[in-house]
C-alpha cells in the first residue's frame, strides 16, 4: 500500500502495483464535521425526498422524537448524495483526491456516482465485488475514492483489498448472496485468490482511499459496541471515454451509449456537445435486514 503524504513520482506505478494508494487529511476538520452534519441533514429529511425513506423525524414506540444518532442508525447507504447536498457535491471535487485522480487516470475526469455509507453498530458489510462490475467503463478508467468520514477500523467495519486483483483486467463471475454478514448486493467469486490474500485497510477520520475499479473488495460488518463507520464514496472515470451505463436511446447503437448524468471534476469535457442529464435520484440501499427479498 502506497500513502501520499508527500508528492512521489511513483505514486501510479504505485497504484497500478497494488490497485489503491491511501491520502492522508484529503479532508481537514472543517470540512469532516460538514460532512457528518451533512449525513444527518440527508437523513432527516431536510435536503429533499431520498426515494426509500420513510418519514424522517422518526418517532420510537414511547412517542418520542429519535435523536439524531438513533436516525442515522437506521441507514446503511444514501445512493447520490450530490444530488441533495450541495456540500456532498463539494466534496467531490476536493484537491488532495483530485491531484490523485488525474495522476492515475488523466488530466480529464469526470464523476458519475456518490454513496454515502452510514453502517452503524450492527449493520452489515458488502460482500467481495468489483465496481466496474456495476458501472462498465469503456477504457476501464473506473476509480473510487472513498472518504473516511471517522476512524476506520477492522473493528468497525474498513475496507479490505486483494492488493493486485484488478491488473489482469478480468471481471469475476457473480452470484446472488443471502450472508447476513452482508448488504443484499451480489457477490463476486471463482477469483483465484485466497482469504489471506486480503489485507485490512484502516484509516483514520479524514483519509481518503483511492482504488482501481476491477480491485477487488469487501467490508465486513460494524461489530463495534457503539459507533458508526460513515464513509462518502464517489466513482470517477476519464471523461475522454463513453460511459454505457443507461440503455441506448431509441434507434443508437450501443457503441455510442452514453451515460450523461455526470460531474466533471478535472479538465475539459470531450463530449460537452451532448449536454448534461438528471438521470439518477437519491435513493436508500437495501441493507439485508431480514434476509434479500431477491
Amino acid at each position: 500500500m502506497t500513502t501520499t503524504s508527500a508528492p512521489t513520482t511513483d505514486l501510479a506505478a504505485d497504484f497500478h502495483r497494488d490497485g489503491y494508494v491511501v491520502v492522508p487529511g484529503a479532508l481537514d476538520d472543517t470540512q469532516l464535521e460538514d460532512a457528518r452534519g451533512e449525513a444527518t441533514a440527508l437523513c432527516r429529511g431536510r435536503r429533499g425526498h431520498i426515494d426509500g425513506m420513510p418519514r424522517p423525524d422518526r418517532i420510537d414506540p414511547a412517542g418520542a422524537v429519535l435523536s439524531d444518532t438513533d436516525v442515522l442508525r437506521q441507514y446503511l447507504c444514501v445512493h447520490f448524495p450530490h444530488k441533495a447536498s450541495a456540500i456532498m457535491a463539494d466534496l467531490a471535487r476536493l484537491p488532495a483526491v483530485v491531484d490523485v485522480l488525474t495522476r492515475v487516470i488523466g488530466p480529464d475526469v469526470k464523476m458519475m456516482q456518490s454513496m454515502l455509507f452510514i453502517k452503524s453498530e450492527g449493520k452489515p458489510g458488502q460482500a467481495w465485488h468489483q465496481d466496474e462490475s456495476h458501472i462498465p467503463t469503456r477504457d476501464r478508467s473506473l476509480t473510487a475514492a472513498w472518504l473516511a468520514l471517522d476512524d476506520a477500523t477492522v473493528e468497525n467495519g474498513c475496507l479490505w483489498v486483494i492488493p493486485g486483483s484488478h491488473r489482469s483486467g478480468v471481471l469475476f463471475p457473480t452470484r446472488a448472496q443471502d450472508d447476513p454478514q452482508f448488504d443484499c448486493t451480489d457477490e463476486a467469486f471463482d477469483f483465484g485468490y485466497r482469504e489471506a490474500d486480503a489485507v485490512p485497510v484502516e484509516v483514520p477520520a479524514g483519509h481518503a482511499v483511492i482504488f482501481n475499479g476491477y480491485l477487488l473488495h469487501r467490508s465486513l460488518p460494524n461489530t463495534a459496541r457503539h459507533g458508526m463507520r460513515r464513509a462518502l464514496v464517489n466513482h470517477y472515470m476519464s471523461a475522454t471515454s463513453l460511459l454505457p451505463w443507461t440503455p441506448p436511446a431509441a434507434g443508437e447503437p450501443m457503441a455510442l451509449a452514453d451515460h450523461r448524468d455526470i460531474v466533471m471534476v478535472a479538465g475539459r469535457d470531450p463530449y460537452a456537445w451532448a449536454g448534461t442529464a438528471d438521470l439518477t435520484r437519491p435513493h436508500l440501499r437495501p441493507d439485508g435486514d431480514g434476509g434479500c427479498a431477491r
